[in-house]
């Protein structure tokens, strides 16, 4: 004879029995067969064994799933982390490029700015300072001056000593020219044995007094090159710009005024006041 439910509930209940084993101890015990109620319960037992059944299945397949996604974006992080330090080193060796890039401009800019002996500003540097100077005035700012410096009887350095040591000169030269100007002054090389100042915002006066600063520290300071002690005189040539005209044309007229300091017996300055007779 198949027991009710309700004869069962306190055995049921007892020690808190696990219910699949009392459902399994049910359609195990022989004397239950042919309870009408025996086939349903065991249609739905192994209903349920088989939902059971499949929920372990879709819950390994989910826990392998979540896994395999975990590793998947550790690894997908582990790639982008790789990624950026790889972009981070590029960009790091980037800037250094463009940084000696950088550099190595400003350094060939320097470089073709300079006269390669003396180390003084060359030539095209002069040019670039007065066109710059003459702007400025033409803006209404005050005139500059410039005085040509020709060092006296330098040949002869070079006949009795050899252009080696007329080289050294040149290059001392050059470097009590550099110590003895003042302020925004601009000393070049202008070629061979002639150098430039560049005197900015400057009176014709004013331009004489830089000249004869540049004369004494030549008297004070006797060159040594090679052994040998020179005291050597420079001639200077100085013209003041005039508003309107054309920087070249100042230069012209400070070498005249250069060659007059030559003729009137060197080791002297010469100004030209820009007044045309």
């Amino acid at each position: 004879m198949f027991l009710s439910v309700r004869d069962h509930e306190p055995v049921m209940k007892t020690h808190g029995e696990d219910l699949e084993a009392r459902i399994q101890r049910l359609l195990a015990d022989p004397g239950h067969e042919g309870h009408p109620l025996r086939a349903a319960l065991s249609d739905l037992w192994e209903q349920s064994q088989s939902q059971m059944a499949r929920i372990e299945r879709i819950t390994y397949i989910s826990d392998a799933y979540q896994a395999m996604a975990r590793e998947r974006e550790m690894s997908i992080n582990e790639r982008f982390e790789r990624q950026m330090k790889r972009i981070g080193k590029v960009a790091r060796i980037s800037d250094r490029y463009q940084e000696m890039m950088r550099d190595l401009n400003e350094a060939l800019r320097e470089a073709s700015h300079r006269d390669p002996l003396t180390g003084l500003y060359n030539r095209r540097m002069v040019m670039e300072r007065l066109r710059d100077e003459t702007a400025m005035v033409a803006a209404g700012g005050e005139s500059y001056c410039i005085a040509v410096i020709d060092v006296d009887h330098f040949k002869s350095v070079n006949d009795q000593y050899g252009h080696e040591v007329g080289d050294r000169v040149l290059v001392e030269m050059a470097h009590t020219l550099a110590s003895n100007i003042e302020g925004d002054a601009l000393c070049a090389r202008w070629g061979g044995e002639e150098f430039v100042l560049i005197l900015p915002q400057s009176s014709l006066d004013g331009a004489r007094q830089a000249a004869a600063q540049v004369q004494e520290g030549l008297r004070l300071a006797p060159l040594t090159v090679a052994g040998h002690t020179l005291s050597l005189t420079v001639s200077i040539g100085v013209a003041r710009y005039q508003p309107g005209e054309n920087f070249s044309a100042a230069i012209d007229r400070a070498d005249r005024a250069l060659y007059r300091a030559k003729q009137l017996g060197r080791n002297r300055i010469y100004a030209d006041d820009g007044v045309t007779a």
